[in-house]
């Protein structure tokens, strides 16, 4: 078995994570949650990575293609992973599989941390999600309005 390991530089992967500003992790996670679908064991995963989204220390959102995304659950909080620069994600024969790969959050530099076993893998309704996004941000511009 041949094991991928990609690991995507943090300022291009930071993105999606801006879309939030200053919402608690957890009101963020209940938001991509609420815009999962039932879980699969497994995604396709080609080397490529258009984005992901810290989601605190026990999730993460990996967009896959502009429209396509997962939300990642780990078995253990893992206390890097909301604050790392890059991320890696272990695959096999181009298949993410739950309860197999792991997460690997990056710290910078050659500081080494531990994987996160993924728990779970939900695919998300990212038309619904970015909908949902936009809703909030209006509500936000209109409160301070």
């Amino acid at each position: 078995m041949k094991r991928l390991l990609i690991s995507l530089a943090g300022v291009v992967l930071a993105l999606p994570a801006c879309a939030f500003g200053g919402t608690p992790d957890r009101d963020r996670l209940a938001l991509y949650q609420a815009h999962a679908m039932p879980p699969v064991e497994s995604f396709r995963y080609l080397n490529r990575i258009d984005g992901w989204t810290p989601l605190g220390d026990t999730a993460v959102a990996i967009w896959t293609h502009p429209n396509e995304a997962y939300l990642l659950e780990v078995d253990t909080p893992c206390p890097d992973l909301e604050f790392a620069q890059a991320i890696g994600l272990t695959s096999n024969s181009g298949t993410v599989y739950s309860r197999f790969d792991k997460v690997i959050p990056r710290a910078g530099g050659s500081t080494r941390t531990m994987p996160c076993p993924i728990r779970q893998i939900r695919p998300l309704d990212v038309k619904a999600l970015k909908s949902a996004e936009k809703d909030i941000r209006r509500q936000r511009e209109d409160a301070s309005s």
